[in-house]
């Protein structure tokens, strides 16, 4: 009986040496020490940088979560760092790629702690994994500091993607628990005092049911009846489809109509000698080759340049060699030698081309800088070009600038008035709006009955993720300005969906289940 005692024991012994070199660097079975009954798992000092572990663990979890739900904003990341830069590289995905293997390796430090108090083994953090742990600690707040400070609005993503990934959320952290209580019952167990084991079991037993009862405050539109979803939201290709051709090109938009878009999303600027055209940016330094072409030119405002010399640049080499977004798929033959012979745009010839295909269109019109001849005939030179130069059909055009607004209700009352901020039901309809044009931040089931109650239709931009799209359309939103037309295009239902019902049975059993588990390590 000894013999057989002694010979688990030893063939038990490379699991733990394993689990001890991996987190103390401690290989050999004599450097080890095993918890005695009632006392500490570990010494002081260990018991101090315990706690700053799991801190780590907790930070770099919430940033992994925050920066990978950011993914629908990561062109608007890197489109903020190429102005502050100078160069284009795609660091959203760097980021990501850094925080999920700083997530990956405080997690099998946490995971390697938790399997040696599972076997009564004292804890002893090798220096190099503390300092590891301080980095990791170090750099997850101060990346979540500096996100929050520059891009707070974030938050807000995060706060509606609860919305869809809640539920699951639930389960995995429940999961957790269960894992947990092998250890907790342990050290329950093994301890001497009364007092200890409530110090133990206590925190743990409080946080169960905390997960318990969360789902009471749980709140998501795509929880909803059978037969109660409304219509699939309209997709509005955002500057045409830049995932798949050079923005504000004539490609781009003709991408964006063969995949079957609703409607066309720009920016309008006005040149030098009063020719509308397609800009987003400030300057042409990102979207052309102005740096080959008229190199000290290149931080000059794209609206100080004439229509002749806009024709001379390139506008669409550089989406092949920069690839604006991680997710790009390469592009076929035919398509990059088109890519590569796109030019600046003009906004007469992007509207006969949203009236040939009846396309709904909308843009931003820039205003052009002082000492500009159109800077204050702006809006009555673009209102030229639509309705005498463009022929364009006037209930396909969304007008979206505020200046100005009545006089252009009296020259083109077919235009639909559209408003870029939420306001009261009363003084949109005094003003004839009948669309809202939202950032998806802003997004609020209630908030889209109460204008859609009153014939106000919301547009929410820019939604490129399915998860995101799939809570825009259990809102009740009628439209969607996007990237991704060619994706989103293929969704026939959203991504998450289920009854009251349903979700009740997965809360309960969920619960149930842990209820069992955890019961039966306790009792074992």
């Amino acid at each position: 009986v000894v013999r057989r005692h002694l010979l688990q024991r030893y063939e038990h012994q490379p699991f733990i040496s394993c689990l001890a070199g991996f987190y103390s660097c401690r290989w050999k079975r004599y450097q080890r020490r095993k918890t005695e009954p009632g006392k500490c798992c570990c010494k002081t000092r260990e018991c101090v940088f315990f706690p700053l572990l799991v801190g780590a663990f907790c930070f770099s979890l919430v940033f992994l979560y925050m920066w990978g739900e950011a993914k629908n904003d990561y062109n608007n990341f890197d489109w903020y760092n190429y102005g502050n830069l100078g160069f284009w590289f795609l660091w959203s995905l760097v980021l990501l790629i850094v925080a999920a293997i700083l997530f990956m390796y405080i997690t099998l430090l946490l995971v390697l702690a938790m399997c040696l108090l599972a076997e009564g083994q004292q804890l002893y953090l090798h220096w190099s994994h503390k300092i590891g742990t301080f980095l990791v600690l170090g750099f997850s707040i101060t990346a979540l500091f500096i996100l929050s400070v520059l891009w707070g609005d974030q938050w807000k993503t995060v706060r509606l993607s609860f919305q869809v990934t809640a539920p699951y959320l639930h389960i995995g952290a429940i999961t957790i628990m269960v894992l947990l209580s092998w250890p907790v019952a342990l050290h329950a167990i093994r301890a001497d005092k009364k007092v200890v084991q409530v110090i133990i079991v206590g925190p743990y037993l409080a946080i169960l049911l905390f997960l318990f009862l969360i789902p009471l405050g749980m709140y998501s539109p795509c929880i909803r009846e059978t037969g109660t979803l409304g219509p699939k939201p309209a997709l509005i290709g955002h500057r045409g489809a830049p995932m798949l051709a050079p923005e504000n090109t004539e490609m781009s938009f003709q991408k964006t109509i063969e995949h079957g878009g609703d409607g066309l999303e720009t920016d309008v600027t006005i040149s030098y000698d009063g020719v509308p055209f397609l800009m987003h940016d400030s300057t042409l330094r990102r979207t052309t080759n102005i740096k080959e072409v008229y190199p000290n030119d290149t931080a000059q405002n794209a609206a100080l340049f004439s229509w002749d010399t806009l024709q001379e640049l390139n506008a669409g080499t550089w989406f092949l060699k920069d690839k604006p977004f991680s997710c790009m798929g390469s592009l076929s033959r035919a398509d990059q030698n088109q890519a590569m012979n796109q030019s600046v745009y003009k906004l007469s010839n992007f509207l006969r081309l949203a009236d040939s295909q009846n396309k709904l269109v909308i843009f931003d019109l820039y205003r052009p800088p002082e000492k500009h001849p159109y800077r204050d005939s702006w809006i009555n030179r673009t209102l030229e070009v639509i309705l005498n130069e463009s022929g364009i059909r006037p209930h396909l055009v969304l007008w979206l600038e505020n200046d100005m607004r009545s006089f252009v209700q009296s020259v083109a009352p077919g235009f639909q008035q559209t408003m870029g901020s939420k306001a009261p039901v009363e003084d949109l309809l005094m003003d004839n709006i009948v669309k809202l044009n939202l950032a998806y931040t802003e997004m609020s089931s209630e908030d889209i009955r109460t204008y859609a109650e009153a014939n106000i239709t919301t547009n929410l931009y820019v939604i490129n993720e399915p998860w995101l799209f799939s809570l825009a359309w259990c809102s009740g939103a009628h439209s969607v300005t996007t990237n991704a037309v060619h994706m989103l295009k293929n969704l026939s239902q959203p991504l998450f969906l289920m009854t009251p019902q349903q979700y009740n049975i997965m809360w309960i059993l969920t619960d149930l289940t842990s209820v069992l588990l955890i019961s039966l390590i306790f009792a074992l």
